[in-house]
Formats: structure tokens, C-alpha cells, sequence
């Protein structure tokens, strides 16, 4: 990663004109950079891989080839939308790799969170550079890096070192020689977003909440089993719907469901009925170094306990989680 500093005189993307200032000028640096090649981005559906592909799109059209890799640990209905807007709205050259199996055959018996992480983070690579190696002409990988992730990878002071090492796609194998194109490495999240606007990207992807990179594999909590996988994205899809019915979507950073490899005793149709518990976590924060539980209204949490209990097959109890950052982390896992 180029380790390059934003310059002190770069005004900030706060409006749509200054934006759209930003796009124009990436769009001729892109063009420069390029030319008539090709170039391949990762994307995740997040909100930097989507802006980067929105801006791509602009500057090269069907030059760029993104490769949206489903690992089944996505959110409900992410993986259609992303080619519903990009395929059908943005007449993106997409290409979509169901991973599914591949990835959640590989997770099968694997309980150990850090393990968990670091098998989706290979195989994703894995899958990654097994569909680049099917196309010809490729001589430029796009990545969604923001100055952020740069501060972070860098030695900020002397004798200081890096917070942490960012590889947005990373550690692609030696025979994938890619340059890299980056365009919105000097800008901030909430410049980021901003552009996105500009781009004309729906206002639920640009203002997509944080989503870990393995996904609902670290919210499955334990080994990962595909019922209760599929219980927890239906859990959590319920949770989303009724944040923002009530207006706490925009209002809370991130809040999401886990679901623990437990069981309880519970009654369903007077009979004894043994579920999982899904538990809600909803966090407001300024950095992530620290984190605030959110209040939610108990009129809301009752609803959102009788729709999990009512409609996701194998959860018989709703819980919350009320342990702010620290000593609780904002994930579990």
C-alpha cells in the first residue's frame, strides 16, 4: 500500500459540489492511469468497495470486472442486492461466485473465533484469485483503501509504531501481479459517504453500518451449524426492518444479533420446545475504542421479541446485551 499523506491544503468533501469536484478529477487520474486496460475490484457491498466501483463504472465502464464473493455468512438479501444495483441499475460487468458451501464446509466443527477469521479471510482470498486467474487482460486490481486505513499502517511518529496493518484484499498470490488503483485513499468515511451520494448510490448502501469482514460467522457464535446460521440471519433481518420502522436505524452506529451455540427450555404449542436465545446488541460510538449501549424503548424490543419468537424457527428467547465498550468488545467474536 502506498504510504502517501493527504496533503494539508485538501479541503474537505462536505457537499455535493465539492464531490462532485472530487469524481470529476479521479475519473481523468483513473483514465490517465489505466488507459485501456483492465481492472479487477473485490466487491463486498460495503460502503468504500461500492463507491469505488460507482466512481470506476464513471471513469472506465465495462473495463472494470468486479467479483462479488458470496461466503453465505452475508446479511439477508445483501448478496441480491448488490446485483440488483451494480448488475441491473449500474450495468456493472459483475461477476457473482456463490461460495457457500466451499466456505461453510471448511468451517464445519471450527469453534475457536481467531480460527473462524482466519479460514474466511484465506479462502476468501482463495476464491478471489481463482476468478482472477480465469480472466485475460487484467493488469490493475482496484481496492475500497481510505486515508484512515493508510494512518493506521503507518508509523505515525518515530519510535511509534502502526496501530495495525490494513490489506483490503491482501496477500493475493505472487502470480496475480496487479498495480493498484485507489481512489479514495485520501478521503475519510464520511467524505466517502458523501461521494457516494454524489455517485447516485442508494442512501441504505452508503450509509451501510459497519459489517465485519467474516461476516455473520462471528455472530454464530461457536461452531457454526446452517440452521442456526439461517436463524440468525432471519433473526437479524427482523431486528433491521424494526429499527427502521422506528427511526433507530440512522440512530444507532451498529446493532446487529448473535446467536450462542446454547439451548434453552421453552414451551411452543404447549409442548416443551428447546431453542437458541438471540440476543440483540445495538452500540453507539465515535472511534470504536469505546462504545455506549443505546436505549431502546421497551415497546419496540417486545415486538421485536414476538416477530424472532413467532417467525425464526429455533429461537425460543430474546435477550439484550446492555455491556458497553469497555470491558464487553463491540462483536462477541
Amino acid at each position: 500500500m502506498e504510504t502517501c499523506l493527504r496533503p494539508e491544503n485538501m479541503a474537505r468533501i462536505t457537499n455535493f459540489e465539492l464531490a462532485n469536484a472530487f469524481i470529476e478529477e479521479q475519473i481523468k487520474e483513473v483514465r490517465a492511469q489505466v488507459g485501456d486496460k483492465k481492472v479487477l475490484l473485490a466487491l463486498s457491498g460495503g460502503v468504500d468497495s461500492s463507491v469505488v466501483a460507482a466512481l470506476l463504472i464513471k471513469a472506465i465502464g465495462k473495463q472494470l470486472v468486479c467479483v462479488h464473493v458470496n461466503h453465505g455468512l452475508m446479511r439477508k438479501d445483501e448478496s441480491e442486492n448488490v446485483i440488483k444495483i451494480f448488475r441491473e441499475e449500474l450495468d456493472a460487468n459483475l461477476i457473482y461466485v456463490d461460495a457457500t458451501d466451499r466456505f461453510l464446509d471448511l468451517l464445519a466443527g471450527v469453534s475457536e473465533p481467531e480460527k473462524k477469521r482466519k479460514i474466511i479471510g484465506a479462502e476468501f482470498i482463495n476464491v478471489f484469485a481463482d476468478e482472477a486467474r480465469k480472466l485475460e487482460g487484467i493488469e490493475y486490481l482496484a481496492q475500497g483503501t481510505i486515508y484512515p486505513d493508510i494512518l493506521e499502517s503507518v508509523k505515525q511518529a518515530e519510535g511509534k509504531k502502526a496501530v495495525k496493518s490494513h490489506h483490503n484484499v491482501g496477500g493475493l498470490p505472487e502470480d496475480l501481479n496487479f498495480s493498484l488503483v485507489e481512489p479514495i485513499k485520501l478521503l475519510f468515511k464520511d467524505e466517502v459517504r458523501v461521494v457516494g451520494e454524489a455517485l447516485g448510490l442508494p442512501h441504505a448502501m452508503v450509509y451501510r453500518q459497519p459489517f465485519p469482514g467474516p461476516g455473520l460467522g462471528v455472530r454464530c457464535l461457536g461452531a457454526i451449524t446452517r440452521d442456526r446460521l439461517h436463524a440468525l440471519r432471519e433473526a437479524d433481518a427482523i431486528l433491521r426492518e424494526e429499527f427502521d420502522k422506528c427511526g433507530l436505524a440512522e440512530k444507532v452506529w451498529q446493532y446487529f444479533v448473535v446467536i450462542p451455540d446454547i439451548k434453552s427450555v421453552g414451551v411452543k404449542d404447549e409442548s416443551r420446545y428447546e431453542g437458541w436465545p438471540a440476543i440483540i446488541r445495538a452500540v453507539n460510538t465515535k472511534d470504536a475504542m469505546s462504545a455506549t449501549i443505546e436505549e431502546i424503548p421497551y415497546s419496540v424490543l417486545h415486538k421485536i421479541t414476538a416477530r424472532i419468537t413467532s417467525e425464526v424457527d429455533g429461537i425460543n428467547r430474546v435477550l439484550m446485551d446492555l455491556t458497553p465498550k469497555p470491558v464487553g468488545t463491540i462483536e462477541w467474536e
